[in-house]
């Protein structure tokens, strides 16, 4: 059983991984309705958290279906992310975590996120601060490392368990890498087999598909599985995953019925969580997520992304649920890079 802290997290939790402009609580409803066993918030400035951002204050915004929930932050400074610490613990999460893995320039470039790999002394003082200032459990995201001449997770996970953290989660590529090649699940199962590592190791980095899960849990003996990119568009992968470890049986993909119901509650929790214009617009970067792969959709996807009215897009959506009724819609690969996806 996999435990973070006083957190259950039943037998081998597949985690959503916090991803900017995609992980905010519409997204996340979606995911929790699939499987998703824990979630996280989008990664949060701790500068911005402590200039009081609207932006920043916003992402603390948690909800009881969520938990457990864990608040992620990033920031470059010591006593600012012990001082974030506090406030997001305000917010009442089930947990904090901390973004070590980030590689995008405008956070890696301010030594935030990944850059902390190239001074492990003070990510663990870091990790420290946050530690001391909450009363909750502390987790860490990060990568395998700087680049491939300093790979030094290993290190890097005794160090963060000897601070306090309770749990580590690694995507399997370097910062250098960005989000290219494909991920090395070695160095994680070597972590596993540390005999002085005792937290739960979640592995991340290309899962996207239930066979793929199960083969990388038989062979790198993580804890748990954390989902990103995949879970994009399709939050069905997470009941699809656990249906296969089950029964060694994929379940049929989602209908295009199912597709249209999950965009509709998608956009509909996006206009309550901030407002009905708001949610509309950015719903727009979702649809063809939702519906990739769907033959002659693009009119269909300029007309959902135009309109500024509520009935009518619901409109739209009901035309698409009769159009392609019946039309059975594999699995779509998804490539995207949005910042802050790990």
């Amino acid at each position: 059983m996999a435990k973070i802290g006083n957190i259950d997290l039943g037998e081998f939790p597949l985690l959503l991984a916090p991803m900017e402009d995609v992980s905010d609580p519409p997204f996340r409803l979606v995911c929790k309705e699939n499987g998703a066993d824990l979630m996280y918030t989008e990664f949060i400035s701790s500068e911005g958290l402590i200039r009081h951002a609207a932006k920043s204050v916003q992402k603390l915004d948690i909800f009881e279906y969520e938990r457990p929930i864990g608040i992620q932050l990033f920031g470059s400074d010591v006593e600012t992310m012990g001082e974030c610490s506090r406030i997001a613990t305000d917010a009442k999460p089930d947990l904090i975590d901390i973004n070590y893995g980030c590689p995008v320039k405008n956070v890696a470039c301010r030594g935030a996120g990944a850059a902390l790999l190239q001074d492990i002394p003070k990510m663990a003082e870091m990790t420290a601060s946050v530690v001391k200032n909450t009363h909750l459990p502390v987790t860490v995201k990060t990568r395998l490392g700087w680049n491939e001449e300093t790979k030094n997770i290993e290190e890097v996970a005794e160090r963060l368990q000897d601070v306090g953290i309770q749990a580590l989660t690694v995507h399997g590529r370097t910062r250098a890498q960005m989000y290219k090649g494909e991920a090395d699940w070695t160095l994680i199962a070597k972590i596993k087999e540390n005999p002085r590592i005792k937290i739960p190791i979640f592995g991340n980095g290309d899962i996207d598909s239930p066979e793929k899960a199960l083969d990388y849990r038989n062979r790198f003996g993580v804890d748990g599985i954390m989902i990103g990119r995949a879970a994009i568009g399709y939050p069905w992968i997470f009941n699809e995953i656990k249906h296969y470890f089950k029964t060694g049986e994929k379940l049929a993909p989602p209908s295009i019925e199912q597709r249209v119901d999950a965009a509709r509650k998608h956009l509909e929790f996006s206009m309550k969580w901030k407002n009905e214009r708001q949610g509309i617009l950015e719903m727009r970067r979702h649809y063809s997520n939702y519906f990739k792969g769907l033959p002659n959709f693009k009119e269909y996807r300029m007309r959902l992304v135009l309109s500024m009215d509520f009935q009518e897009i619901l409109s739209i959506l009901a035309e698409v649920s009769k159009v392609y009724e019946g039309f059975v819609l594999e699995k779509q690969e998804i490539k995207v890079e949005y910042a802050g996806v790990d």
